[in-house]
């Protein structure tokens, strides 16, 4: 058991050095390369147990995740369907709409509620809890063995898809689909050529 004050080196434990390994084999997947079976309704809570571990000024928790069910997707599709629509796009492209919300055999909706009448919470920090929480969610589907994308889009910010999510005061931040990867996750990009963690130093008079 360990005391107060212990701390957990990944030399000392090898199934945490272990886990850190896995964790950094964590890309997001297309919802092209994602099959069944989606997430259990176990499995979308243990994720979201994982999101409350996210720092959090205040103890606010701005944020909460909707489980987007097979059943609800037809419904979800005709909503996608009408915004496309309003944005002027041809049946072809509302289409196109339609069939997003079908992406993925596991599907949430990333809702965000951030307070400004929080003083001592700025917005800025509320986003990062929010922002951390995703992270986290993700971080949680890959260790149980899932693919995962965040995915936002037009979608998020069309006021009728947000109603259909949001209490007063909320946004729609992103979807999040997941299911088994059919194929290894990658990186799309290269590492960046500027280092992203280096020593602080004073700038030069």
């Amino acid at each position: 058991m360990m005391a107060p004050g212990d701390t957990l080196a990944a030399h000392e434990y090898p199934a945490l050095a272990d886990l850190m390994d896995m964790l950094a084999l964590r890309y997001s997947v297309s919802p092209k390369f994602l099959a069944p079976p989606a997430p259990t309704a176990a499995q979308w809570q243990r994720a979201a147990d994982l999101a409350l571990r996210a720092p959090d000024h205040g103890g606010l928790r701005p944020f909460r995740f909707v489980i987007v069910g097979d059943a609800q997707r037809l419904p979800l599709a005709e909503l996608f369907v009408q915004q496309a629509l309003r944005r002027g796009h041809d049946t072809s492209e509302a289409q196109k709409a339609r069939e997003r919300a079908f992406n993925g055999p596991g599907l949430v909706a990333l809702v965000a509620h951030i307070r400004a009448d929080e003083a001592d919470v700025p917005a800025h920090e509320q986003w990062l809890c929010v922002g951390a929480a995703l992270m986290n969610f993700l971080n949680a589907l890959h260790l149980m063995g899932f693919g995962a994308k965040a995915l936002s889009g037009a979608s998020v910010a069309d006021p009728a898809i947000r109603k259909a999510f949001c209490n007063e005061g909320e946004t729609l931040v992103s979807w999040v689909v997941a299911g088994r990867p059919t194929r290894a996750a990658h990186p799309k990009r290269q590492a960046a050529e500027l280092p992203v963690i280096q020593p602080w130093q004073l700038p030069a008079d």
